[in-house]
């Protein structure tokens, strides 16, 4: 067992073991919304499938208008009009135009659309007053797609736009990895669940739905085990159901060096191998990760804030891994403080702290105290500053360093790089 490791060292003893589960099931696409894709996806043919225009107007042959000017319109005769969805039945003979809406297919013979607003015209004819170029205005097939082409590749999470788009290559079911189970067992003797009465000396157990809820926010499937008292024997006993059901265990309390702290001699017990224990790292350090049968087995404070972002770190990683994502480490941004931390950090340090974009610049605020147990700072958090050990306060303006995490990582990595 290592102690005091990195978080850095931490994330690649746990990634190194894992592998994505072998759990597979196709989806209609109605219902593969934040799956993960099993399979390259093809495409079955060009997209768009034949040459298109892109706005309403004439087809015609550039060559008919080479010698067209604003004193000497070139007159040409309209054979026949075309809407979207339809087929011409013509073809675009010297001296003739096709009129053409939007998304309707080129016709034969044609080569360049003019737009109605550029052309004079009468009740069969069309004067056309400047030269056009071969090739103006046409959506050539395969423009978007191309036949054969990987659209969507293993490890990609189906996002709004991805759907749509295999749904416009008449593609109406997906492969994907099935959920990656996550089995939570919250210990400790105080817990109470909110449905329960408040008894003097007790907390509500909000370490059970904050997690769950996180589960649910990257696709995964929470198997909630009742939570167990600080006893050897109980954790044990959950942990071995636990591991009978999931891919992935997460446990939150019980992990330090109290009297109380039972989690290890459990892991222990039920025949796991502790991998390490203690990160390098304030909330959080004494987390510690086991294994047994190729699962993972993680440790967490029992402290909400500390639990969270030691989960969005370590955890959702090794979760993302098994789901069969391409991506698991956390992106990271800079940006300016704009709020001052006043503690010095001795130890590597991370910070509840949302993000935001004012004026062209990307600016990060502290949401809130930062003690382990408070809840409240984690509501906006979406991003963790990343404090090095050995470093005095932070004062505004200063340059700082952070993790993207949570629910809002797609969006916001998106909007980062637009």
């Amino acid at each position: 067992m290592r102690l005091n490791v990195s978080l850095e060292e931490a994330q690649e003893i746990v990634l190194g073991m894992l592998r994505p589960i072998e759990r597979e099931a196709i989806l209609h696409l109605p219902d593969s919304l934040g799956r993960v894709l099993s399979r390259d996806i093809k495409a079955p043919f060009n997209v768009p499938a034949f040459d298109k225009s892109p706005l309403d107007g004439y087809a015609v042959r550039a060559e008919d208008t080479k010698m067209a000017a604003s004193d000497n319109p070139v007159i040409l005769h309209v054979i026949e009009e075309v809407p979207a969805g339809s087929v011409p039945t013509k073809r675009v003979e010297p001296g003739s135009a096709i009129r053409i809406m939007t998304g309707a297919p080129i016709p034969e013979g044609a080569d360049v659309v003019v737009r109605f607003e550029d052309v004079e015209e009468a009740a069969d004819t069309i004067k056309v007053s400047q030269p056009l170029a071969s090739g103006a205005n046409i959506i050539p097939a395969g423009d978007d797609v191309a036949e054969g082409e990987v659209v969507a590749s293993t490890g990609t999470r189906l996002n709004a736009p991805l759907i749509g788009m295999l749904a416009s290559l008449g593609i109406s079911s997906v492969p994907v990895y099935q959920r990656v189970r996550v089995a939570i067992i919250n210990t400790g003797n105080e817990l109470l669940d909110p449905s329960e009465k408040w008894l003097p000396g007790k907390i509500y157990n909000s370490n059970r739905y904050l997690l769950e809820a996180r589960c649910k926010e990257l696709g995964a499937e929470p198997v909630y085990l009742d939570s167990v008292p600080d006893e050897e024997t109980a954790v044990a006993e959950s942990l071995q159901g636990a591991l009978e059901v999931a891919d992935l265990v997460i446990t939150t309390g019980g992990a330090s060096v109290g009297q109380y702290d039972v989690v290890k001699n459990a892991i222990n017990a039920v025949g796991a191998e502790i991998l390490f224990w203690k990160i390098a790292l304030k909330p959080g350090m004494p987390t510690a990760v086991a294994r047994k049968d190729g699962k993972v087995i993680f440790s967490l404070s029992g402290n909400p804030a500390a639990a969270m972002i030691t989960f969005d770190l370590l955890a959702v990683p090794a979760l993302k891994k098994l789901s069969g994502m391409k991506e698991v480490l956390p992106p990271t941004i800079t940006g300016i403080l704009v709020n001052a931390f006043q503690k010095r950090s001795p130890q590597r340090r991370m910070l509840r702290a949302k993000w935001k974009k004012q004026n062209g610049s990307d600016l990060i605020e502290l949401t809130g105290k930062q003690s382990n147990d408070v809840l409240k700072s984690l509501v906006e958090c979406n991003i963790l500053i990343d404090v090095p050990a050995g470093t005095p306060s932070l004062a505004v303006g200063q340059h700082v360093s952070a993790y993207v995490v949570g629910n809002l990582t797609d969006s916001l990595v998106g909007e980062l790089k637009c």
